[in-house]
């Protein structure tokens, strides 16, 4: 009796940035496609219920109500972008738990719905160079990548004229140019400070943040609107979400099946040949156990979320869990250490203003250790996101002052500040681990993840070194540096958890090739975060994406010449 033909093409576990990116690609190459989501479904545009509010038609006023946020949302409501307003863009850390090894301090930030963390991320899109993708191989830490930048540039160019990037071309190596659309600008006192940066370190770059907002209208988006509200959702569709780019395209083929409240249990493999052949899953609703089968899985659920399915995934043939050979799934996982750096007073601008809510800010570009070891111990690199900001009204919160005449003072805008933060490269080492915790269960009674991770020696020795620079670097631009910190924050708050199926040339030390493919599953590709080797200084959205549709066109080749 011949076997039933399986009822997708492929499966692609999760909906956000990558997730969104593999049913654009897999569909548009005429694949079948069934994308399954375990949140709610939202609509663009109609579902992003608080979009228009003011904080005076909030009970809270914007700002949530505190003894709610403490019991449902403990660790949620640290992330900068959670508020009263975004709230239902986040998960309630009651109903989805984690665990963590004595020593460890991980703030899981996560948002499950239809688009994910696409509808909250914060934009910022900057390609990877050589010096990243090298940097395994010429200090020793981790593994090699298997590939260099000249193999991702065209993938970067695809995902870029896409998504639409908006930033200025600057010609330096270690921050390659892209597609851009026009800039936003630098405000009076970013400019005096990229100015006077350049001049005393010429290597020095300030340059405005490359972010997925469009300045120019691109197929049915609107320009930014300057609100600098995206984490409530923008019905304009002017930065990049599934919602707005690559789920209408998907859809648009005709080919795509969208599953939501479902989450996956497991990958399902045949035992005679190893191969996948779909997953199972829970109807979240229903708590019913469903079955979908295809010739292709693709893994996008989030970093940590899809380590969890692999480990989840274990059976007779894979004890340690599916594509696990190596030993090395779930290890090696990394954050970026951040802090701020510096904070200082920035006089003699006060006769000048700023309009309108910039939804980016600046960076500096890594400018340790390039072509030669020159950090203090640490091998790689740091750099800085920022901005100059002028206090407005809010001021009064914590300044001292009373009466009328004070009160009129908080009319006027104020004296101007700038911050720099520091984003240090995490090594990746095999004690910062995922493990399935078998005595604790979620609300599906799937058994939660256990995270283990600490920053090292290289981190605090990068991040000290920051804390220098900016130092230096505020001062030279004028200003009065009042802070500054070299103690990264917890693992987890740059919001760029990766790692746990690492990338690589060696089966027997990774989990995944140079095709994003499970070494062990051909079948199995993995494009979110998890497939990565090493974190480098700059954010890896833009990196996931343009791995993800690399892969895709490789599985669609392999798919038409029957390799999978």
């Amino acid at each position: 009796m011949p076997d039933t033909p399986p009822q997708f093409d492929a499966i692609v576990v999760g909906s956000g940035i990558t997730g969104g990116w593999s049913a654009k690609q897999l569909t548009e190459a005429g694949l079948k496609v069934l994308m399954i989501e375990r949140g709610r479904k939202i609509e663009h545009g109609s579902d992003y219920v608080t979009e228009t509010l003011a904080p005076w038609d909030l009970p809270f006023r914007g700002l949530g109500d505190p003894e709610l946020f403490a019991k449902e949302y403990p660790v949620q409501r640290i992330n900068r972008h959670f508020t009263e307003f975004t709230q239902n863009h986040f998960v309630n850390d009651r109903e989805n738990p984690y665990s963590t090894e004595p020593g460890t301090d991980f703030t899981w930030f996560r948002s499950y719905q239809l688009g994910g963390r696409s509808l909250t991320w914060g934009r910022q899109a900057y390609r990877w160079s050589d010096y990243d993708f090298g940097a395994n191989k010429r200090d020793g830490f981790g593994t090699d990548w298997p590939i260099r930048y000249a193999e991702l540039a065209p993938w970067y160019d695809k995902v870029e004229e896409f998504i639409g990037v908006s930033g200025a071309a600057e010609g330096l190596a270690q921050l390659p140019d892209g597609k851009f659309q026009p800039p936003m600008a630098l405000n009076v006192v970013e400019q005096a400070a990229r100015a006077r940066i350049g001049a005393k370190w010429p290597e020095r770059r300030l340059t405005i943040g490359r972010t997925a907002n469009l300045t120019q209208e691109k197929e049915g988006r609107s320009a930014c609107q300057y609100r600098s509200i995206c984490a409530r959702g923008c019905s304009y569709g002017a930065y990049f979400s599934t919602q707005s780019s690559t789920l209408p395209a998907a859809m648009k083929t005709g080919l795509l099946t969208v599953v939501t409240d479902s989450v996956v249990e497991a990958i399902e493999t045949d035992p005679r040949t190893g191969r996948a052949t779909g997953v199972r899953f829970i109807d979240t609703t229903s708590k019913q156990r469903k079955r979908a089968t295809a010739r292709v899985v693709f893994l996008n659920a989030g970093a940590f979320n899809s380590v969890h399915v692999l480990l989840n995934s274990a059976t007779e043939a894979h004890p340690g869990g599916l594509a696990n050979s190596s030993g090395v799934l779930g290890t090696h996982i990394m954050d970026h250490a951040n802090t701020l750096s510096a904070l200082a007073l920035m006089p003699g601008y006060e006769q000048h203003t700023s309009f309108g809510n910039r939804p980016t800010g600046v960076v500096i570009p890594r400018f340790r250790n390039m072509d030669t070891l020159d950090g203090k111990g640490h091998s790689r690199g740091f750099s800085f996101q920022g901005g100059a900001l002028q206090s407005g009204w809010s001021r009064g919160k914590r300044e001292a002052g009373i009466g009328a005449e004070y009160k009129d003072s908080l009319r006027e805008v104020g004296p101007w500040r700038m911050v720099l933060v520091g984003f240090a490269d995490c090594m990746p080492r095999a004690s910062n681990r995922l493990t399935l915790n078998r005595t604790q269960t979620d609300a599906n009674g799937l058994p939660v993840l256990d995270v283990a991770f600490a920053f090292g020696k290289e981190e605090h020795a990068a991040l000290a070194e920051a804390k220098a620079e900016a130092t230096a670097m505020l001062t030279e631009a004028g200003g009065t540096v009042i802070m500054g910190s070299d103690t990264p924050g917890p693992g987890g708050t740059a919001i760029h958890e990766m790692g746990g199926a690492r990338m690589g040339w060696d089966p027997k030390t990774s989990v995944l090739n140079r095709w994003s493919q499970a070494h062990d599953v051909p079948n199995l590709f993995v494009t979110d975060g998890a497939q990565m080797s090493s974190t480098a200084c700059q954010n890896p959205s833009l990196t996931y994406m343009a791995l993800t549709a690399r892969a895709c066109d490789a599985a669609v080749r392999m798919l038409k010449e029957g390799a999978l």
